[in-house]
């Protein structure tokens, strides 16, 4: 299988109620198919992951962060999938971004976010540990408790 190396920045959005914001959406290829996942998208040219971070959350949330605020990533993974047919190997980094409260505003989606992109929700830890439904990343629960307990300073 040929894959598409991509690099891309994701943004773990953590509101004062510990709950983070999940979008959820689909790949038009498969129909009926729908997960969960944070913020983030594709490294445009000579971006930094922390810039695509910012950006991207822009487009997806209308919340505007200078790239400097994100700080450095909390974690790192490099991910497969498919969309629209075609096979990608992700190589992405996570940021932590805390907001007292956001109301989400989807009017920056492009043509594709407009087209894949069904809802969002504020998510609490609790709830992902327990739901069925498809979450990215896959180990965001404990990802989520890691961030708390180092902001927590344990």
């Amino acid at each position: 299988m040929t894959y598409i190396d991509r690099r891309a920045a994701r943004v773990l959005l953590v509101n004062a109620e510990d709950r983070v914001l999940l979008l959820c959406g689909g790949d038009p290829a498969r129909p009926g198919l729908r997960w969960w996942f944070t913020p983030g998208g594709g490294l445009d040219s000579g971006e930094t992951p922390a810039q695509c971070a910012a950006r991207e959350l822009a487009e997806e949330t209308g919340l505007r962060v200078d790239p400097t605020e994100l700080g450095e990533p909390v974690h790192h993974e490099v991910t497969e999938f498919s969309y629209r047919e075609q096979h990608y190997r992700q190589n992405q980094h996570f940021f932590l971004h805390r907001v007292p409260s956001w109301e989400v505003d989807s009017a920056g989606f492009d043509a594709d976010e407009q087209e894949t992109i069904t809802e969002h929700r504020w998510w609490s830890v609790a709830e992902i540990e327990t739901t069925d439904a498809e979450i990215y990343p896959a180990d965001l629960a404990a990802l989520l408790q890691r961030c708390a307990d180092t902001v927590r300073g344990h």
